[in-house]
Formats: C-alpha cells, structure tokens, sequence
C-alpha cells in the first residue's frame, strides 16, 4: 500500500471515530453515565461494565431492550434510541479500557478457575472457557466476562438460572440450573479479577 492510500484509510477511520464520538457522548451523558459511568466502567455493583465489552454484543443487547426481547431497567432507556444511536454508543464502550478487581477471596476464586476451566462433570456444567474463552474476554455474540463486577455476573446467572433473564437464555438456563450457589460465586470471582 502506498503512503497517500494508508493516510486515507486512516482520515476516513478517524473521522467516523470522530462522528461516533459527537453521536454517543450527549446519550452517555444524560442516560448512560448515571449507571455505567462515563467511561463504562459501571457505578455500582449491580450494573455491567461496559468497557471493552464487544461492539456486536452491545448492539445486541440494545436492540433487545429496545424491542422488549430483554426485559429490565433498560428498556426505558433503550425505547428511543435509533440505530446510528445503538451503533455509536456500541462503538465508544467497547473501546474504552477494561479494569480488572481485586479478588477478595483467592481460595473462592480457585474453585471458580477450576468450574470456569474445566467445568464440573459429575453435575454436568460445561467449562465457561468453551464458550467464553479461555481469559474470558467473550466474542461477538458472548460477552466479555474479564473484569466484570462480581455481584452482576452471580446476578444474571440466578436470572437465567430463574429464567428471569428473557433473552438468550436457552443455553444459558441449561448450564445455570445445574450450578449451585457457591460455584455461582467462585466463578463470579474468578472472572471479576480477570483483565
């Protein structure tokens, strides 16, 4: 590639950045930051952190709690958002950096490496690296776990556990129904202290 082709490339990639930014930050300021903080990085506990969560997983969600599909506090929040809004909020948590906690309770978080590893095959839990990845960092379809708050992941996998989480939730159930309570909060440790 020459010089003037690459220069190119990168203006045009600069500036849909640029307009991306200017789309989602007046939405992150009146809506977004009051839980998830300006950065993504969540204002308690109960909320996901959004940092360098997966731009397609984003948008998924957004759109499902546009549509009603995933029930929650979101979906007030998500009724009025346009496409270009969902794409441009998408495309700014996801590139911002991710932090990792401190784990408190290292033996717990070893029973969590352990389950999220290599599952547990006398109650029939698949290992969660299957699925998402061995440093739990997710994929397009499946979310980043690394650095997520404890509390929130335990949290949705008593949701789908109870099937009170509505969207996808057909494999989720099959694999949260089998954990019990203190696998749920190892691996829930584990993850959190993951970058």
């Amino acid at each position: 590639m020459t010089q003037k082709l690459l220069f190119f490339i990168f203006v045009i990639f600069f500036n849909t950045i640029q307009a991306s930014d200017e789309i989602a930050l007046p939405i992150v300021q009146d809506k977004c930051q009051h839980c998830h903080g300006m950065q993504g990085e969540a204002s308690n506990v109960l909320y996901p952190r959004l940092a360098g969560q997966h731009k397609n997983y984003i948008i998924k969600q957004l759109h499902d709690f546009r549509s009603g599909k995933r029930k929650g506090t979101m979906n007030d929040m998500a009724k009025d958002l346009t496409d270009p809004d969902i794409l441009a909020l998408a495309a700014y948590f996801s590139s911002k950096p991710t932090l990792k906690h401190r784990v408190r309770n290292k033996e717990l978080a070893q029973v969590g490496w352990f389950i999220f590893h290599r599952g547990n095959e006398y109650s029939g839990v698949p290992a969660c690296s299957s699925c998402h990845g061995e440093n739990a960092e997710g994929s397009d379809k499946l979310p980043r776990l690394a650095g997520q708050h404890k509390r929130y992941v335990a949290d949705q996998l008593m949701e789908f556990n109870n099937r009170k989480r509505s969207n996808d939730n057909a494999i989720m159930h099959s694999v949260a129904e089998k954990l019990t309570e203190l696998e749920i909060q190892a691996v829930s440790s584990y993850v959190s202290g993951l970058e």
